[in-house]
């Protein structure tokens, strides 16, 4: 399951991933440089951006110069490589784009010349905006709060510009296509999110009551006037220079043919050390976990490390420097990606091939049992936070407590359950997806119309929402996920198994999933098996009061040092 997911909505179906609403990543955003011309040195950016039809669109600035939006006739943009042609300056631009979106590679070519030039994100480039506005506010959107940074900055006498940054995703400086900030009202747009906001000063000129709205959804937002943005605090990141060995890596997933990217970690002093393969949660993550400001699997690297232990954590397929296609993999490939991470471990002269374990968090912990069925490479698993349920269950009970906790009425949750169970039913019970679509549009239609007007005016409720929505649980991830009972897997077990539980935890429920746990390794032939539940700690095993999404960017720490203590101990015995 994601490691954030909201299913508080008509068919609880908000995803939060590492930079959902504010991407992280991709071509479109303000891309710069410098040319070397003769010895004289000019700066160029090109603003990279989408049209309403979904056609890339493009400017370019030469500031040095006192150029700005110079037009752009055409981009392209296939198979990782970026075109770029202007001709009112005859001049064409061609690069190679990195897989994580961090650099542009190429030529510019102009007038018969050709000069090397390397783009990389304007937030990269130095930059000397003065920023004559701060507003900071916090978007809700369903069990989910996010804050947002708007920066307004002059451009030239007359024009206005600014930055929207998503402190809470680590999304910074997406720049405004259009600003307005007048006396009584302020408005910006965000194409390359499809987003724009729209507000009213009030009287005194320090709040500002508006709208955000994003893929046709709205959601009230009120921002306030800041004199600096709060540095986010994350005390258990580790600092370099780190206290053990640190390799970039790259192995292959033959069975595919995509190549993954990670980072190795193992102690300075000795050898033969056991080893694991981190694997994440479902959406696309980088090799540190990262979501909301907090980088988990860095952390818990960094303490295993420190232990004695060496450890593998990887991009996932098709996010950060890994190839392949998120987009259309199910858990079972996903397998084939942790297994193929055991093999690299397999080839270091570091590690004791007699000591390799795979540790995997939310959607890790149901995809760490398959492959340790599938390979005898594999002598120890842990769950952090497993599932021991189909997927269709325990989206349910975590609509239904993320609901609760958020404040929602009894009414309204019972009313979303009812729908969400109708729709599960459809996609479980109907192979054929045209015939499924079809019922859920209609069962989808009827619980629209019987909406107040108010109720239709939420943004869970909007038509473009609901649209979004289908694509989702359509997704050959999704149906695989509620279809799927990790049972089937935990009781074929013959190794060691440790499982825990946050005692908080809302997204997969010790209540629902630990007696489900027990039972199943019971059953297994594994002689070694230990399921704790964690007191006081969230989804994301931080000390939590409330266990609520909502808390995990608030909360400075990143992971409690109980959970680390546990899982690392655990690893030594067995391993020893």
């Amino acid at each position: 399951m994601k490691k954030i997911i909201s299913f508080a909505a008509i068919i609880c179906l908000i995803i939060f991933t590492t930079g959902s609403m504010f991407p992280q990543s991709g071509i479109e955003k303000s891309w710069g440089g410098t040319l070397d011309v003769m010895g004289q040195k000019l700066k160029i950016i090109f603003h990279i951006t989408k049209d309403e039809k979904g056609k890339l669109t493009a400017s370019l600035d030469s500031p040095d110069q006192g150029a700005k939006g110079i037009p752009v006739d055409s981009v392209s943009f296939e198979n990782g490589i970026i075109k770029i042609v202007s001709n009112s300056i005859a001049g064409v631009y061609e690069g190679k784009v990195s897989n994580d979106f961090s650099k542009i590679e190429g030529e510019w070519r102009q007038a018969g010349q050709i000069f090397p030039l390397i783009l990389i994100p304007v937030n990269e480039v130095k930059d000397d905006k003065e920023f004559f506005s701060l507003w900071q506010g916090n978007l809700k959107v369903s069990a989910i709060e996010l804050r947002l940074v708007v920066r307004f900055y002059k451009v030239g006498k007359d024009s206005i510009g600014a930055f929207l940054d998503s402190p809470d995703q680590g999304a910074k400086d997406i720049p405004a296509s259009t600003v307005h900030y007048g006396d009584d009202s302020v408005y910006f747009e965000i194409k390359v999110i499809n987003g724009h906001y729209s507000g009213k000063f009030n009287d005194d000129k320090n709040k500002i009551e508006g709208e955000w709205i994003q893929n046709g959804a709205t959601f009230p937002l009120v921002l306030e006037k800041i004199d600096k943005v709060e540095e986010i605090k994350r005390p258990q990141e580790p600092k370099k220079p780190y206290p053990y060995n640190e390799e970039e890596i790259t192995f292959e997933n033959k069975e595919i043919g995509i190549t993954l990217a990670g980072t190795f970690t193992y102690p300075k002093e000795g050898k033969n050390f056991p080893a694991v393969v981190l694997v994440s949660g479902s959406g696309p993550q980088n090799r540190d976990e990262e979501l909301l400001s907090h980088k988990p699997f860095l952390v818990w690297s960094d303490y295993l490390t420190k232990n004695g232990i060496a450890v593998l954590r990887f991009d996932d397929r098709g996010f950060g420097k890994s190839t392949g296609n998120f987009g259309s993999a199910i858990t079972q490939d996903f397998v084939t990606d942790a297994l193929s991470a055991v093999n690299y471990l397999k080839g270091r002269k570091e590690v004791d091939v007699k000591k390799i374990g795979i540790i995997g968090h939310s959607e890790g912990g149901l995809i760490a049992p398959i492959a340790a069925n599938k390979s005898n490479d594999v002598s120890f698993v842990v769950l952090a936070a497993g599932t021991s349920v189909p997927g269709n269950e325990i989206i349910l009970l975590q609509s239904e407590l993320i609901s609760r906790k958020a404040g929602t009425s009894e009414e309204e949750i019972k009313k979303t359950l009812d729908i969400t169970r109708k729709t599960y039913e459809i996609i479980l019970n109907i192979e054929d997806s045209a015939e499924a679509v079809q019922k859920i549009n209609v069962l989808w239609e009827e619980y629209y119309q019987a909406l107040s007007d108010s109720e239709k005016n939420k943004p869970e409720n909007s038509k473009e929402f609901m649209e979004q929505q289908k694509k989702t649980i359509f997704s050959p991830w999704f149906r695989y996920f509620l279809k799927f009972d990790p049972r089937t897997e935990l009781v074929k077990l013959k190794i060691p198994v440790l499982a825990f539980f946050g005692e908080n935890d809302l997204q997969v429920a010790p209540s629902q999933n630990k007696d489900e746990m027990e039972k199943a390794l019971e059953k297994s032939n594994s002689k070694n098996y230990k399921v704790v539940v964690l007191p006081g700690l969230n989804h994301l095993f931080q000390e939590s009061e409330t266990g609520s999404p909502t808390d995990y960017a608030k909360i400075e720490q990143t992971t409690s040092p109980k959970m680390l203590e546990l899982m690392t101990g655990w690893i030594k015995e067995v391993t020893k």
